[in-house]
């Protein structure tokens, strides 16, 4: 095993040292990659034996590395001695508190959150559709963001080792790399974690993922990078010609959008492999055996699906809870029998929360040794001095809002999201993500996500039914009537008016179950009973293409349960 740790290797690559996706060609680069991956899930697992004692030092170091910061100052890094001592001297905060000093940061001025020079910005979308700017530093890549990102990947590769034999073995959807990325005025890169090569800009040799020294990683046509679509064509067009084991998706939209993409381009990917073209410009030799056998297989099941075109597929990577949770079974089917959908970590942007050290399927351990986390019950407002959990006065099966704090320069930064958690283990939580925070609230129901896609599965268990998608939103019949929820599913195979009728019935009452509030405001008859709208199977994909083709990157078009906005729900329903 390797004693190789992040915190010992150069912040800065080597000039002219190659990008990281060229060390899967290396003689041992797999076996050094597996080395490395197991070795940081091992330091993170024992890591979990002392929780308090790793929060601790995480905060002693953030403290002491960004004592002479603007921020630091301002808040008195130096006298802080705990826990309480910072809860104390720090308000709660989200991104639009932290952004006046990182808009200053992203202009090239130093010193002002972390005493580390950001290398890059990732970019994050909000709520609100706006880019945020996350500053990037190299000692943040050290000893909270890589240890976390290698262990991710050792569920992946040891109960799947096929996915390592090959470059072409991984279909890795997420993976975007720029040739000129967008930049902040101080000409830092202003990208997405996926678009970052981590071998050049943080001297990680071992860093490049699995699937991005495939044929398609670099892809050999020019395209405009706005043109997602286009892009995600020509990996399909590749990819078909290869024996993929497993897709990477992240984002569960991007992975249930393969099998709607097979359908939509079929013919095309199919005349391009017996030419030997992609994207209309030749490329290797044409292939009409494999041409044929594609046309055969579509022809003799009368359809296009994943299962037939990578007959050997084994895993799919992406996150598993929320809305996906609901469509993910049926989902896998159709990628082959016996496909694994294995949980990407929970994390944001802004950093990691849990990551998973074995195969359970939601849930991931606390990263202790990242962030120093604290925890809000999630049915409570988040305000500048609310009162925090710390991980060990977690309970099993309650919710909670994020908050962390890491050496980076985000300081008790509500991220945004709700974990629920799993278990307790040596009282370090294992949590699961369960949705944005972000509530529908027309009338006082205050419903979160979490609690509208359990009540949806309450009613498909009692139903039998299966769904594609939903989504939903609030809509009035009159200016006089109460308020109502329609839900919009694209069912997995026809229902029948009984059916829509008792599932309609059911979901209400699981409702009224999982939140007080909603119950409270349909007793009160603010809120008259939810209505459904069933849409046609491919509804859903059709409004997920609809959003990349407006040059939105794929993996930041993500399920979206609540749809508030009119323009948006109108092209969903197929009114707009």
């Amino acid at each position: 095993m390797t004693t190789d740790s992040a915190a010992t290797r150069p912040t800065t690559p080597e000039p002219n040292s190659p990008p990281a996706t060229a060390g899967w060609a290396a003689p041992g680069h797999a076996e050094r990659y597996r080395e490395r991956v197991f070795a940081e899930r091992a330091r993170l697992t024992e890591a979990l034996a002392d929780p308090r004692g790793h929060q601790r030092d995480v905060l002693t170091d953030l403290l002491d590395f960004n004592s002479g910061t603007e921020f630091g100052k301002r808040h008195d890094f130096g006298r802080i001695r705990d826990v309480d001592d910072f809860r104390k001297a720090v308000p709660v905060q989200d991104y639009a508190a932290h952004a006046p000093l990182i808009e200053r940061m992203a202009a090239g001025e130093p010193n002002l959150l972390s005493a580390d020079q950001p290398v890059v910005y990732f970019t994050s979308s909000g709520s609100t559709g706006a880019h945020k700017k996350i500053p990037v530093t190299p000692r943040f890549m050290r000893t909270t963001f890589f240890p976390f990102y290698y262990a991710a990947w050792a569920p992946l590769i040891e109960n799947h080792p096929d996915v390592m034999r090959r470059p072409d073995a991984v279909l890795n959807l997420k993976h975007d790399p720029l040739s000129a990325p967008p930049t902040t005025s101080d000409g830092r890169p202003h990208v997405g974690a996926s678009q970052v090569d981590f071998g050049r800009k943080f001297g990680e040799p071992l860093s490049a993922e699995l699937g991005t020294a495939a044929p398609w990683g670099t892809l050999p046509v020019d395209i405009a990078p706005d043109d997602h679509l286009e892009k995600m064509y020509l990996r399909l067009r590749l990819a078909v010609q290869s024996d993929v084991r497993c897709l990477i998706g992240i984002n569960p939209a991007m992975i249930a959008a393969v099998p709607y993409q097979l359908g939509l381009w079929w013919e095309r990917i199919v005349k391009e492999v017996r030419d030997g073209t992609v994207g209309g410009v030749p490329h290797g030799a044409p292939d009409p055996a494999r041409a044929a056998e594609l046309t055969r297989l579509a022809d003799y099941f009368g359809t296009v699906t994943p299962a037939l075109v990578w007959p050997r597929m084994s895993a799919l990577f992406g996150w598993t809870t929320g809305v996906a949770s609901l469509y993910l079974p049926a989902l896998c089917e159709r990628f082959g029998a016996g496909v694994a959908a294995l949980p990407a970590p929970v994390a944001a942007s802004e950093g990691p929360v849990g990551v998973p050290l074995d195969r359970h399927g939601s849930a991931g351990s606390l990263v202790v040794t990242a962030s120093v986390y604290e925890f809000v019950d999630a049915d409570a407002d988040l305000t500048p001095d609310v009162e925090t959990l710390l991980p060990h006065e977690l309970e099993a099966g309650r919710e909670y809002h994020v908050i962390f704090s890491h050496v980076g320069g985000l300081y008790r930064y509500a991220v945004g999201d709700v974990v629920r958690v799993v278990d307790m283990a040596g009282g370090v939580p294992r949590v699961a993500y369960a949705g944005r925070a972000n509530r529908s609230d027309a009338v006082g129901e205050r419903l979160r996500e979490s609690q509208v896609v359990r009540a949806v599965r309450t009613a498909l268990d009692a139903t039998g039914l299966g769904l594609v998608n939903i989504a939903c939103r609030t809509e009035r019949t009159s200016r006089e009537s109460a308020p109502h929820y329609v839900f919009a599913v694209a069912p997995q195979s026809p229902w029948q008016q009984a059916e829509a009728d008792r599932f309609t019935s059911l979901l209400g009452a699981a409702l009224t179950r999982e939140s007080a509030d909603y119950a409270r405001a349909r007793t009160d008859r603010r809120l008259a009973a939810p209505a459904l709208c069933l849409l046609d199977r491919d509804a859903f994909q059709r409004d997920w293409h609809a959003a990349v083709a407006t040059g939105i990157r794929p993996t930041q078009v993500k399920d979206r349960l609540f749809r508030q906005d009119t323009t948006l729900w109108h092209r969903l329903m197929g009114t707009a």
